[in-house]
């Protein structure tokens, strides 16, 4: 269950196919061919050509030989990225992996090195599975996309990661919402309470927030845990007070028969402190 970004790929990889059409059509007289087997330009376009007709092995296998027989040429580097988004395109997302760390390894001043942190956070972020899954990938994607933003705050590929960034969040927090529902209905009241905890503190701008408040009201309950019950509950009256989640809160609480009298029917935020209220936001 995962939002598609193909199109998007494809936008980022059409500026450099296009730059870097240019700048070879402007600079093919100036590349140095006494000593190898064919021109630079003719086998870099004719990878190109591949890609554009969408014959990715053979484009993947051509932009190879630009660097195998131009090692020292700056095409052999333009190469590189251009057989990265190959194997992206094609969906071999490990090869496109492998490829980005040896170019972001080798050219860490290059000034593709923004996009192939963008390329590599796709690759991860198109294998993201179900959230009753690993999330292996996942987390790698929230990680390339976080170092891509830090290192590159100001690049178009930056701004997308952001937006990318808060939907992997709030995929990790449905594993633990998920995982947090098991240990509550097996009676594992403590286990729930950690992932519950986990969502709210760690993942607290996603949408899973105030589902975590209720199940920790819930989980308190049934251990017994009446005040912490009663505060959480609070704190989600304070932060979500139009959410079901509340109300099933409040409601929970009145069959317990702990709220006063003049809590029934009517709840009340006092107490939450401003520090709890920030933490939950």
């Amino acid at each position: 269950m995962r939002p598609r970004t193909d199109s998007v790929g494809r936008k980022f990889a059409a500026l450099v196919l296009g730059v870097s059409s240019l700048l070879l059509v402007g600079c093919a007289s100036d590349e140095e061919t006494a000593y190898v087997e064919r021109p630079v330009e003719d086998i870099y376009n004719e990878a190109l050509d591949h890609l554009e007709a969408g014959r990715y092995k053979l484009a993947s296998t051509t932009f190879d030989e630009v660097e195998r027989q131009h090692p020292y040429s700056k095409w052999a580097t333009k190469a590189q990225i251009m057989a990265a988004y190959t194997h992206y395109a094609s969906g071999k997302y490990d090869d496109a992996v492998i490829t980005l760390d040896r170019f972001i390894e080798l050219h860490p001043g290059n000034d593709d090195v923004a996009y192939a942190y963008y390329l590599k956070g796709l690759s991860y972020y198109e294998q993201i599975s179900d959230v009753a899954r690993d999330q292996r990938m996942t987390e790698k994607a929230l990680e390339t996309f976080t170092d891509l933003v830090r290192r590159f705050p100001d690049t178009d590929y930056a701004r997308d990661a952001l937006l990318k960034i808060d939907l992997t969040q709030d995929h990790l927090a449905g594993k633990d919402m998920n995982v947090g529902r098991y240990y509550l209905r097996a009676g594992h009241e403590l286990a729930a309470i950690g992932r519950f905890r986990l969502v709210v503190e760690t993942y607290g701008t996603t949408t899973h927030v105030p589902e975590a408040l209720h199940r920790l009201t819930e989980a308190y309950l049934a251990l017994g845990v009446i005040e912490e019950a009663r505060y959480t509950a609070a704190v989600l009256r304070h932060n979500y007070p139009d959410s079901e989640w509340y109300k099933d809160s409040w409601a929970l609480l009145g069959k317990q028969d702990v709220l006063t009298a003049g809590e029934l029917g009517r709840p009340q935020t006092a107490g939450v402190s401003d520090e709890t209220n920030s933490g939950t936001n």
